[in-house]
């Protein structure tokens, strides 16, 4: 039927909905992206990618969905609700008995109809391989993954329901070694992408318990931590409301009082936290592990980077044993964390291998792609535009062409010709709007003369060329 001629008698008794073309969408929160865009997401994956191998780190993948019961329960009540369940497939609701679906829950419904479910982050996916492929590992096991992961939250402003994350961990050792190449690892990456200024906190569990221990609120370590980590974002006496809403005395404020004026060099901090937490055992060896860390580090040096002791990072408090990492964007830009880690002893005891301790750390792409974008750090050579157009002007000229773009490409050399014999203008406004910096017109007279007329179109200088002097040329400029 053409709609274009359709009067309104003519469709009298259809449903005209089927009359009207509805713009297409994609899902909330996921995107997409453009070809700059995904470049300039490349030259981040690269950059962390090839970092990860030159520190000795191995890539794995996992599937994009997992069975529920490697998922479900490992990250609370809140993570599980979160998680993207997958439908049987066939008749799935043919499980269901009569009784079950008048009740209309869904938490009994779901384990009938749904047995996988696309994982929720790249943790837990590695702690299945890590005990499924036990007897194949040579341990300790430095991997690293970069993958994609889904989660059912409500979409805002820095957070999607589909989003990279990219992990590196280490399973098998309790060196504090680990902790050092870490450090190393992330100034590496932030050099390599002239992200200067960045801050690398630093935290152990250990100080925290002590700290707790100290203070008299070993029975509140989780609210006295979670209140804590709030200390750049609602003060210091909003912090302590939240304390004293979670039923920490006013005795325990005044001995945690020191913590809120908490300054100087890394050396000053830990000598304050010393004098601080001389009678916990757990807090003396928390200590001893980061003056471990934070000397070898002073020895060895940074580039991009500082190191910077934090008392109130609490980061993944349930999940973190030992140190705790957070990176925070240079101070001119407003971005907060675009990375953080931790070491943690038993990763996977959830599947029943225990005592397997880990260090891992994981990048945060997006808000790492908003920096480099806001301080104008991404290279013009990021783009993957070919260098150079051959203008067409027709079939004879295109063969000619499409020859030397062999040739061309064959040596390293993007190149391409426009499809069709178009208007001049045309194809040179095509070559403009994909910022290829060269054309090359070669008609009757170039092919008689066995040369090339190459065009920057930056500048609008032409040049007739033979085949090694444009080879040259594209190579140089």
């Amino acid at each position: 039927m053409n709609f274009k001629n359709v009067t309104l008698s003519a469709v009298e008794g259809l449903n005209l909905e089927y009359l009207i073309l509805k713009k297409p969408s994609i899902p909330k929160g996921t995107r997409d992206f453009n070809p700059e865009e995904v470049s300039r997401r490349n030259y981040i994956f690269n950059t962390i990618k090839e970092t990860f191998s030159l520190y000795g780190f191995q890539p794995i993948e996992t599937p994009s969905f997992e069975n529920s019961e490697t998922l479900m329960g490992k990250y609370g009540e809140e993570g599980d609700r979160l998680i993207f369940k997958i439908l049987n497939s066939g008749d799935y609701i043919s499980k269901v008995d009569e009784k079950l679906y008048s009740e209309k829950d869904s938490n009994k419904i779901t384990p009938k109809i749904s047995e996988k479910a696309l994982r929720y982050d790249l943790t837990v996916p590695f702690a299945r391989y890590v005990v499924q492929h036990q007897n194949e590992i040579t341990f300790p096991f430095k991997r690293y993954q970069i993958q994609p992961v889904w989660r059912a939250d409500r979409p805002q402003k820095g957070r999607f329901r589909e989003f990279f994350q990219c992990d590196a961990d280490v399973v098998g050792s309790t060196s504090l070694w680990q902790e050092v190449e870490f450090v190393q690892l992330y100034d590496a990456v932030f050099s390599k992408l002239g992200l200067k200024g960045v801050s690398i906190k630093i935290n152990n569990r250990k100080i925290l318990s002590g700290i707790a221990e100290t203070i008299g609120a070993e029975d509140k370590l989780i609210d006295f931590t979670v209140a804590l980590d709030k200390l750049d974002k609602i003060g210091e006496e909003g912090v302590k409301k939240e304390m004293r809403e979670k039923g920490i005395s006013e005795v325990a404020l005044q001995k945690l009082q020191p913590l809120f004026s908490f300054k100087g060099s890394n050396e000053e901090k830990i000598g304050s936290l010393k004098e601080m937490l001389h009678t916990s055992e757990m807090g003396m060896k928390g200590i001893a592990e980061l003056q471990f860390i934070s000397d070898a580090i002073e020895k060895l040096g940074l580039g991009a980077s500082s190191l910077q002791i934090d008392v109130t990072l609490a980061r993944g408090l349930n999940y973190y044993t030992g140190a705790i990492l957070e990176v925070s964007a240079p101070e001119k830009v407003n971005m907060g964390s675009i990375g953080g880690g931790g070491r943690y002893d038993d990763l996977t005891g959830i599947f029943g291998l225990n005592d397997m301790s880990g260090m891992g750390i994981s990048f945060g792409l997006d808000r790492i792609y908003l920096v480099l974008e806001e301080l104008n750090l991404f290279p013009e050579t990021v783009s993957e535009n070919s260098k150079v157009l051959f203008i067409n002007f027709g079939d004879k000229e295109a063969l000619y062409a499409m020859k030397t773009i062999k040739k061309l490409r064959n040596l390293g050399i993007k190149a391409e010709l426009y499809p069709d014999s178009a208007k001049m203008g045309k194809q040179m406004g095509y070559a403009d709007k994909r910022n290829i910096p060269f054309t090359i017109l070669a008609g009757e007279k170039e092919i008689d003369a066995q040369k090339y007329t190459l065009k920057n179109m930056k500048t609008g200088e032409q040049r007739e060329l033979g085949f090694s002097e444009l080879e040259e040329a594209l190579k140089t400029l």
